[in-house]
């Protein structure tokens, strides 16, 4: 059995029981992700759904009134892990500004490894076994912060 990562204290805040390994991973991971999308990498395109398949001019004031937004929210979330990544403690609006980080990780680095709904396993003896690592990495933590959060979820209409 794996060990989780996140747990509530006794005043309802969560305990990130990340290894050092995985905050550097983390703290590292927002600045390139950052760089990306500032500079309109291609990688990015998933993080700016298309709205108007079939409408290119909708598409594009689309894009003008939402893209800043949209931006901000991934920036916004990507500042939220990185400023809280070390904190002993972080609360339920923090870890869902994680999710949000590392959702946009995910996206990132799943759009460069072009990975696919069949996705399984990579080739050992793939020169980009680390990239698949590090997006299997992201994965887990990405479903352990969700259960992390739906187990704080109000129950039968009280509060956990």
């Amino acid at each position: 059995m794996t060990r989780r990562r996140f747990s509530r204290d006794r005043h309802g805040r969560i305990r990130p029981g990340l290894e050092d390994p995985e905050r550097d991973l983390l703290r590292m991971l927002p600045q390139q992700a950052r760089e990306l999308v500032d500079h309109d990498d291609p990688s990015a395109k998933r993080l700016f759904p298309v709205a108007y398949t079939d409408d290119d001019a909708a598409q594009a004031d689309y894009h003008e009134m939402m893209g800043g937004s949209l931006l901000d929210h991934h920036h916004h979330a990507l500042d939220i892990l990185v400023s809280t990544i070390d904190e002993n403690t972080i609360d339920i609006d923090d870890l869902n500004g994680w999710l949000g980080a590392v959702e946009v990780l995910r996206l990132l680095l799943g759009t460069q490894l072009d990975v696919s709904e069949d996705f399984s396993e990579i080739d050992p003896g793939d020169p980009r076994v680390d990239q698949f690592t590090v997006y299997q990495y992201l994965s887990m933590l990405q479903n352990e912060i969700v259960d992390t959060l739906a187990e704080a979820l109000p129950r039968d209409g009280t509060s956990s």
